[in-house]
């Protein structure tokens, strides 16, 4: 193999059979139909991007060997920190795969590589569920990153009714166990939300919503590839297919990751690859009493500083494109966006900075990652309709497709119209074009719906924060003055 993993190797290793169904039909490759190939190809640049001579000591290190095979140097999501230096040369990595699409790219592939380095770290945890689930997920782990696969996960079971517990719904929905022998177990039913599992290698499956007892049939967690027989990827609409040109939608052209109900038709899963059987506390463990959901949440909330960055600099670049950045109203409008932005990017950073080191290795503020959580869940709404209003009725006034400049009629009448202080009109109707992908378009209200769901509900990711915040701490000041 090469010394590191590149994009050309991701492409072929995704033309595996897998059952891809979009439109009533199912995909024959992936890297080709035109509802994916543009997504797949941006993720296998992430692996061109590291694989560059001049990028491999920044992007990539050479992991432990736990086995003969693999690359001989992986990106340095794989990179369990050792100490503080390391977290940041870990977040530094991240941060540039994450440029490559302006942070659109919500589960990379360091997403769920970051969740299972956390488990990793607590495998203690797994232990006290049995020697063996601990075993078959140190192996799994070393498996992956010897050949810095891209994982994805679903994690939730399908909405249904919601009154009800999962327990109790249809016994043909929520994906469960089935049947069991020497050499694994079976699983029928569904998961959900399949973010980018069009275009990774393997699948993580578990159950992040608390199960309750009398739910053992739920109670798993495992990983196999998407090429599995009976594993079956049920597309959402794809935004790539229904993008004109690159032009007209240069993000929903590059990077829609896709979305996927993911349904499990008796799919067998061999024992060396399951993490959790049949215990329903075990589920919530397995990323709460582990690192996984800080870990995973940490990446995030990484991403997101480049996303946000990403925004603010199109408000800035709008106010400029229509003469309004000089207006005290308008700096005041900016300023705020970038003392939102400058919160999100510190608030990464305290992480670190407040960091801990955890069975020998240092780990990232788990309290400051849910304060972040909640405090951006609620700034990116809030960031696309301030961006929205600095823009005014410049995001609707556009030409239709960029075919309109081929007609010299329309040409002229579009040079005249779309005048600009700092551009040509070429220039900015490409903008106002890249700026509408971003805030308004269906790939740009999908993100929106993204950035305040992926992470739960609000009141989930505000229990979290309550749950981790020094309450004794704050409480002593209050005594001292009663005292």
């Amino acid at each position: 193999m090469d010394i590191c993993k590149t994009g050309e190797d991701h492409l072929r290793s995704l033309r595996d059979g897998r059952a891809v169904y979009i439109d009533g039909e199912r995909v024959a490759d992936v890297t080709t139909h035109p509802a994916f190939r543009n997504a797949v190809r941006t993720a296998a640049a992430l692996y061109d991007l590291q694989a560059r001579p001049e990028n491999l000591e920044r992007l990539t290190f050479t992991p432990e060997r736990t086995g003969s095979d693999g690359y001989a140097r992986v990106n340095r999501c794989w990179l369990m920190p050792r100490n503080y230096q390391e977290l940041v040369e870990r977040r530094r990595a991240m941060s540039e795969w994450a440029e490559l699409s302006c942070g659109f790219l919500g589960r990379a592939p360091d997403h769920v590589a970051s969740s299972l380095l956390g488990q990793i770290i607590g495998i203690e945890v797994f232990r006290r569920h049995g020697e063996a689930r601990a075993k078959a997920l140190l192996d799994y782990f070393g498996y992956v990153r010897r050949h810095d696969l891209y994982l994805s996960y679903v994690i939730i079971n399908p909405q249904a009714d919601r009154g009800k517990a999962w327990g109790e719904q249809q016994e043909d929905l929520v994906a469960r166990v089935v049947d069991e022998d020497s050499a694994g177990i079976t699983v029928r039913g569904a998961k959900m939300l399949g973010t980018a599992t069009i275009m990774c290698n393997e699948l993580l499956v578990a159950n992040l919503q608390p199960l309750r007892p009398g739910e053992e049939d739920l109670a798993l967690s495992f990983a196999i590839p998407v090429a599995t027989p009976g594993l079956k990827i049920l597309s959402r609409k794809s935004y790539e297919a229904a993008a004109p040109s690159q032009a007209d939608n240069p993000l929903a052209s590059r990077f829609d990751e896709n979305d996927a109900v993911v349904w499990l038709e008796d799919v067998k899963v061999p024992w060396e690859r399951v993490f959790v059987y049949r215990d329903t506390d075990m589920c919530r463990a397995q990323f709460h009493d582990t690192l996984g959901h800080t870990f995973q949440n940490y990446q995030a909330q990484i991403r997101l500083t480049v996303k946000v960055r990403f925004l603010v600099g199109v408000a800035h670049r709008l106010a400029e494109t229509i003469g309004t950045v000089s207006m005290p109203p308008v700096r005041e409008v900016l300023g705020r966006l970038a003392a939102q932005a400058a919160m999100v990017e510190g608030m990464v950073a305290g992480m670190e900075a407040a960091g801990h080191m955890q069975d020998g290795y240092y780990v990232p503020d788990k309290h400051m990652m849910y304060a972040a959580q909640v405090l951006t869940q609620e700034l990116y709404p809030r960031l696309v309709e301030t961006i929205r209003g600095l823009a005014g009725g410049a995001l609707i006034m556009l030409p239709s497709s960029e075919r309109d400049w081929a007609n010299p009629e329309l040409a002229a009448i579009i040079e005249k119209t779309q005048r600009s202080p700092i551009s040509s009109s070429e220039e900015r109707v490409h903008f106002l074009k890249l700026a509408w992908d971003a805030l308004g378009s269906e790939f740009g209200s999908r993100h929106t719906q993204y950035e305040m769901f992926y992470a739960g509900a609000p009141f989930v990711t505000c229990a979290h924060s309550y749950r981790t915040y020094d309450w004794a701490a704050a409480d002593a000041l209050v005594q001292k003055m009663l005292d």
